[in-house]
């Protein structure tokens, strides 16, 4: 026998390298064989009930690191929840419809102007599925449980009813409505736009400053020789021009520069800067007026004298920039459709569906896109003499979020659900719910208040149709009794049906209307907005499955939904039932580059989630998303995951060590009481609770990044750093069945099983891993509950004593680190540590009942009275002691390795000391006569 065979070495054949890209697979795989996600459920039946409603996302393409966050988010809060008194089911979901689907089998070469609409809509049907399977796989890999087998699709027919039966709560509200006005036009989609489906760019436009002439002044101005100077940026819309906006409260200049006969109009406070922008030298004033003297005042179209421009007071005019009058065409803005609707003028928008203006605009602008209609906009002006003077300037514009492209403002006939009308309840309903960071309150606040009303109409085919007829005179007929019965088809046939029969059939049978005396109707064929599909799917998901409930707890997205999802969510669940869809809302950031840069394919900056699990493993992305904080903008890199691996092998490696040094414990036959552990264990029993309440905490608050802090620190610190290292002279030494062995024992196997269990959330691969070398009951961790901490009798005191000794311990460290420097000492166990410490201190050692030798990992210790300290000690005074490091006297015991002055006491073990000696008689008596030998087993 060596003698290493008498230390109780820890063995464990968990392993330090966890070849997670490789065993991650395998796990999953026996989690499904084993129906884990549903044992869980089954687990947590007649629970209090916590569901995390997912926001789909769009079926098209790989997975994003975007994607990644989110889902891991939402997969650690229902875990959590799973094994915190619970029953969270998961239901992951996928928006389906929507032109990106279209896009992509027209790049494919499928024309679908050429097809019919149901062949078309069948190919987007095939793409859209196998786009599902391919991001379900996907998320499977990054570890995310849930009902796989069974999600919810924006397709299916049960959700495509409810959808409907969500549009006929608004009909019924009286909010939905037909309309001709100005919406985001995305002529590259040949589509109208919701505002979710806008984002900003900024561009270049051509901005002019011209002259209208005025021809009725209505006694304020001069016919003739008074023009009107007007600013636009969008050059193009001139010929749609229908008049002029000022501000009431505005004064207005009537100047005319040296060498101009011609008068013209200006806001005062700008006559200077625009005099400056178009040339004018000695400028007079010749009158000053306020504007609303100016209201109803006539000028002359610029491109067609026979149209006169009415001038209005609108509330929209400001001073930045121009020239305090605006150039109002009611059919291409909202604030010029308003007034021009209070005003009685035209909503005139000569410009088709793919941006080119019509012949209603005038010859030399029939069929030019539009962008290149603001050219001859200016030349026309120029040749008119009214261009006064036109430059770039760079300014925000909306664009297509799909196709990239600008879009335009675009006065169509259009089907709308009024937001204005139920906007006070929808406001009111944001009062129940709860945001996580607490500013996003504010925020979709903001948004509702400054939103317009709805356009759900869109003009594609792959969507859910507007469930609308039209009589013979053309009137649309939405009724209670229409609707439900085609919601009725859609469950049952799915709206598909609605391309393949005629109106006649769509209705309920026998069904008369006053508007078709003849029996004859048409339906709608427009689609539905996609933000209507997904903003139902409170009621096409949490009100159809039994196992979910309405509202949800929580909504988890990206900040952008706040526009999105959690904004058409909103407006559809007040509309239905009058409260918000979910109880709580937490929004996360966006990830970006380690530059900050938004990643894109095209720049080659992206990170693919699924190339970081094949080289680290779906784990090293788990923990990832606890170390960052998500509520703002995320950079991701991959120094990132280095460092994120480099923490995970710290956690896996403490575990081991703790896995190895209980594998001969049996917490039924071996586990002390809490009351006669030893009292360095009652401390970091403590410790671990506190850790515990802690942790739980975090997860409560949905806060990951303090949870992996806390996590890393206790691992690090209170374990790592102390308390194993402490172990070490105590559960190799001691003998195998020994109270202070057992008693450390027992922290450690309850430290290992807290642990597993509070890391399931996170990290489920590796705690499944560890848990088969726990002497626990259950199959899986992910079948157990997380503790609640403990409170143990004179906690608090326990606590603060050992708390106090610390700070003392690290002024230990610090002399045994500079006697190490002087070559004082090697390790700190060749040391003989003298402490002179006041009586407070003295006696705060006394209460600790423990071997302060063991503690600080010194081979001989001796406190003393303070003031006895020698001048060579190391002193803090602060602390109430002084510190003297000196070699230990004796020699160095083969088999504990301090240094003992008893070492060969006992002749039959001439290399050990005393205490290791009586150890090794009593467990291996034989080697009192065999002895030791060097050679191998």
């Amino acid at each position: 026998m060596r003698v290493k065979d008498t230390l109780n070495l820890g063995k464990t054949k968990f392993k330090m390298r966890g070849n997670l890209p490789v065993k991650e697979v395998d796990r999953q795989k026996a989690w499904d064989e084993n129906h884990v996600y549903q044992q869980r459920q089954k687990l947590n039946e007649g629970k209090p009930t916590f569901v995390l409603h997912d926001g789909p996302p769009y079926a098209n393409g790989d997975i994003h690191m975007g994607h990644a966050m989110n889902k891991i988010s939402k997969d650690i809060i229902v875990r959590y929840k799973s094994m915190s008194g619970y029953r969270a089911p998961y239901v992951p979901g996928w928006d389906t419809h929507g032109l990106p689907i279209e896009q992509k089998l027209t790049q494919a070469g499928y024309d679908r102007k050429k097809m019919s609409t149901n062949d078309f809509r069948k190919l987007c049907r095939e793409y859209a599925l196998k786009q599902v399977e391919r991001q379900k796989a996907e998320f499977k890999r990054l570890g995310v449980a849930g009902d796989w087998d069974n999600p919810y699709l924006t397709l299916k027919p049960e959700f495509e009813a409810q959808e409907i039966r969500v549009f006929g709560a608004f009909a019924k509200r009286g909010l939905i409505y037909k309309g001709k006005k100005p919406v985001y036009w995305s002529w590259s989609s040949e589509s109208a736009l919701a505002e979710a489906e806008v984002e900003y760019h900024d561009i270049t436009s051509p901005t002019a400053f011209y002259g209208e002439k005025v021809v009725d002044g209505k006694g304020v101005l001069n016919n003739d020789t008074t023009f009107m100077v007007v600013w636009t940026t969008t050059p193009w819309t001139i010929p749609a021009s229908e008049g002029i906006t000022v501000d009431a409260g505005f004064d207005y200049s009537v100047v005319q520069p040296e060498g101009d006969d011609r008068h013209f109009v200006i806001a005062s406070e700008l006559v200077n800067k625009v005099s400056e922008l178009v040339g004018w030298k000695n400028v007079k004033t010749l009158k000053t007026v306020k504007g609303q003297e100016l209201e109803g005042v006539l000028a002359e179209h610029p491109f067609d004298h026979s149209r006169k421009l009415l001038t209005m007071l609108g509330d929209f005019v400001d001073l930045e920039e121009g020239t305090g009058l605006v150039h109002t065409a009611p059919g291409y803005g909202e604030d010029d459709f308003n007034i021009g609707r209070k005003y009685g003028l035209d909503i005139f928008a000569p410009v088709d569906d793919k941006g080119y203006l019509t012949e209603e605009s005038g010859k030399d602008f029939a069929g030019v896109f539009y962008d290149d209609a603001n050219k001859i906009a200016l030349d026309k002006l120029k040749e008119a003499n009214l261009l006064l003077r036109y430059m770039p300037l760079k300014h925000s514009y909306p664009f297509d979020w799909r196709t990239k492209k600008p879009i335009i403002f675009r006065a169509t006939p259009q089907w709308f659900a009024s937001v204005d009308k139920i906007k006070d309840d929808i406001l009111k309903s944001l009062d129940d719910v709860q945001f996580f960071p607490d500013w996003g309150k504010v925020r979709l606040a903001n948004m509702i208040k400054n939103r317009g009303d709805w356009v759900i109409s869109r003009q594609r085919v792959w969507g859910v149709p507007l469930p609308i007829f039209y009589g013979e005179d053309g009137e649309a007929i939405i009724t209670e009794e229409t609707i439900n019965h085609v919601a009725d088809l859609f469950e049952k046939h799915g709206s598909d049906i609605w391309f393949e029969k005629d109106a006649k059939d769509l209705l309920p049978a026998g069904f008369k209307s006053e508007h078709s005396p003849n029996g004859k109707f048409t339906k709608e064929n427009d689609i539905m907005d996609v933000w209507f599909d997904s903003g139902s799917s409170h009621q096409g998901v949490l009100e159809e499955r039994d196992d979910l409930t309405y509202p949800a707890d929580m909504y988890l997205e990206g900040s952008d939904q706040y526009r999105g999802w959690f904004n058409s969510s909103l407006i559809t669940s007040v509309a239905v039932s009058n409260k918000a869809p979910y109880k709580q809302v937490l929004s996360q950031g966006f990830t970006l580059d380690g530059q900050g840069h938004k990643m894109s394919k095209s720049l080659g900056n992206t990170i693919a989630p699924i190339d970081v699990i094949k080289k680290m493993g779906a784990e090293i992305v788990r923990l990832w998303v606890t170390s960052v904080d998500t509520s703002a903008d995320v950079r991701v890199s991959t120094e990132n995951f280095v460092k994120v691996s480099d923490s995970y092998k710290k956690i896996r490696n403490t575990m081991r060590y703790l896995l190895a040094n209980v594998s001969d414990f049996d917490p039924k036959k071996d586990a002390v009481p809490f009351d006669q552990l030893e009292t360095q264990d009652q401390y970091m029993m403590i410790l671990l609770n506190k850790f515990l309440g802690e942790a739980r905490d975090c997860y409560e608050k949905y806060d990951f990044l303090d949870l992996n802090k806390k996590l890393i620190s206790f691992i690090s610190t209170d374990l790592s750093a102390f308390y194993l290292d402490v172990a070490k002279d105590i559960v190799y030494i001691d003998r195998k069945d020994g109270h202070k062995r057992r008693s450390m024992q027992t922290v450690m196997y309850d430290a290992a099983v807290t642990l597993t269990k509070l890391m399931t959330p996170v990290l489920p691969h590796t705690t499944e891993e560890i848990w088969p070398f726990l002497k626990e009951p259950e199959e899986f961790v992910q079948l157990t509950d997380i503790p609640e901490p403990q409170h143990f009798d004179n906690d608090a005191t326990i606590l603060a004593n050992w708390n106090k000794f610390m700070t003392y311990r690290n002024d230990v460290l610090k002399v045994l680190e500079e006697a190490r420097d002087a070559k004082q000492i090697g390790k700190s166990s060749e040391a003989k540590l003298t402490i002179y410490a006041t009586s407070e201190v003295a006696d705060l050692f006394e209460s600790l009942h423990t071997d302060l030798a063991t503690v600080l990992m010194v081979s001989q210790l001796e406190v003393t009275d303070f003031t006895d300290a020698p001048g060579n000690s190391t002193k803090f005074d602060s602390d109430g002691l002084a510190l003297l490091v000196e070699k230990a006297d004796g020699q160095v015991c083969e088999r504990c390795r301090l240094t003992k002055t008893d070492v060969g006491a006992d002749s039959d073990y001439p290399t050990f000391c005393q205490s290791c000696a009586e150890i090794v008689r009593s467990e291996f008596p034989e080697t009192a006569t065999e002895g030791f030998t060097d050679k191998k087993d």
